[in-house]
């Protein structure tokens, strides 16, 4: 006998569950078949009932619009266990038949360069397409129904790493996904201070690159010297998909600081000629493999063009965020960026050679780096380990480092490494405070994207190329 209290294992596609879902959420679930008092496989089959009336489109759009509502609505108040449990119902009782799909095979083979190829054709599409688009098309009828399935996929993503058997429904969400956040449906959007405060709201709830501490904080990045820009879609217009700060100034930034000084006087933006997008933030967690940075910056780029002619430059001042971490499985690189200049200079501090246990102290140490002298000593052997790693550390055959990914998948080149350019205990700690510039050329961007796509070739100023060489 099974010990009183213990959860019901449920079997869903051949994976044992426990059904140990929330209290109210089971209330839920069973208000929800039309059974007050019922175990959690009952309420299951309850589930898996409404679900097979949504993939047959039973009803009108009214019964269709319901259905969906309240099947959401359960779905928002399971916990964990509860949700994987719904998500693995949908995964492996909703594909194509086997059956239907090898039938119509047999059937298009046999009908192909005859007259009825086409009919056969348009048969076997019929087969192989899956009733999970059907259950997840109709959640896009209730209001918030969009940003319902974004934010069911970060659950899905979350479950694949331990349920392989889900990746199949992963697959088709993220396609319809990608059909309903195509470029064509976003709206580019300027967020300003007037903005509503529960889009303001977001900024803050968002911004992923450099914390934004205070509401004076956020009003500094939208003061007249500065520009933010968003990407939209009609069904969520209070989400911003994809954000990027923008500040406007004579020449190229090389510290993140300046920018961040909430006392710093405000620009002239009419006399910048340089546009530093200095933080650009994907917000959507459940949108990922679903890209649309690059028609970002190109839109923001043709906006700044039109508002400020006086513009020639456009670049970014970007963390290194995987720096340190991969120089701490790298320990030969790290090696190879020093010089026999610069050790003779670091043999005054004790640090010999790149065998001494005080050099690889001396770089876990933040308060290295409040040392003027020693902080001297490392930049220029540091600075070329950053461009080897920018230009040669690979990972999958593209860049290690996923900032350098985008921009280079964007069009961009390497153009500058800033020594110190974030003093930041969080820029101290990915790149020993090292930062880049990404130029974007308006004149090369295709071709850099183009050139990246087919060598993976990572474009470069002429300096980061001697520094990717030298040590």
């Amino acid at each position: 006998m099974r010990p009183p209290g213990r959860p019901t294992p449920v079997d869903i596609g051949g994976h044992t569950v426990v059904a140990s879902l929330v209290s109210r959420g089971l209330d839920r679930m069973r208000a929800l078949v039309g059974l007050d008092e019922a175990p959690a496989e009952k309420v299951l089959e309850g589930i898996r009932r409404q679900l097979h009336e949504c993939a047959e489109g039973l009803g009108g759009e009214v019964s269709t619009r319901n259905r969906a509502a309240r099947l959401a609505e359960t779905y928002l108040e399971l916990d964990d266990t509860g949700r994987h449990a719904f998500l693995r119902i949908i995964a492996l009782e909703f594909g194509p038949d086997p059956a239907d799909v090898a039938t119509a095979h047999e059937h298009y083979q046999a009908a192909v360069g005859t007259p009825s190829q086409w009919d056969a054709e348009a048969g076997l599409r019929r087969a192989m397409r899956s009733r999970r688009i059907r259950i997840l098309t109709q959640f896009t009828a209730i209001p918030q129904g969009v940003k319902f399935l974004v934010d069911m996929r970060v659950d899905l993503l979350r479950f694949l790493r331990d349920d392989p058997e889900l990746q199949a429904l992963d697959r088709e969400l993220q396609t319809r996904l990608s059909a309903w956040f195509d470029i064509g449906f976003l709206t580019l959007e300027r967020i300003t201070w007037q903005s509503p405060a529960a889009l303001l709201e977001k900024l803050v709830e968002y911004e992923a690159v450099h914390e934004i501490r205070s509401w004076q904080d956020l009003k500094n990045r939208l003061d007249s010297d500065r520009r933010c820009y968003a990407f939209f879609h009609p069904r969520m217009p209070l989400e911003p998909l994809i954000f990027v700060e923008v500040a406007l100034l004579e020449g190229l930034a090389g510290r993140v600081q300046p920018l961040l000084d909430e006392t710093a006087p405000v620009q002239d933006a009419s006399r910048a000629n340089t546009a530093i997008f200095y933080s650009i933030s994907n917000t959507q967690v459940g949108l990922r493999g679903v890209s649309f940075g690059n028609f970002l910056l190109k839109r923001v780029i043709e906006d700044l063009q039109r508002d400020f002619p006086a513009l020639k430059t456009f670049a970014t001042l970007s963390p290194i965020p995987q720096l340190r971490a991969w120089a701490g499985t790298h320990p030969d690189e790290v090696a190879a960026a020093f010089d026999d200049k610069d050790w003779k200079h670091l043999s005054a501090a004790g640090i010999a050679n790149a065998r001494s246990p005080l050099l690889a102290k001396v770089l876990d140490d933040p308060s290295t780096w409040q040392d003027e002298t020693l902080a001297d000593l490392l930049k220029a052997p540091l600075t070329r380990l950053a461009a080897r790693y920018l230009v040669h550390a690979r990972k999958g055959g593209l860049p290690f480092d996923p900032v350098a990914r985008f921009h280079l998948g964007n069009g961009a080149r390497v153009e500058r490494l800033n020594w110190l350019g974030d003093t930041s205990e969080k820029g101290i700690g990915q790149s020993w405070g090292m930062m880049v510039n990404y130029l974007y050329d308006p004149d090369a961007i295709e071709s850099h994207v183009e050139t990246f796509a087919r060598e993976g070739r990572v474009a470069r100023s002429s300096g980061v190329g001697r520094l990717a060489k030298a040590g």
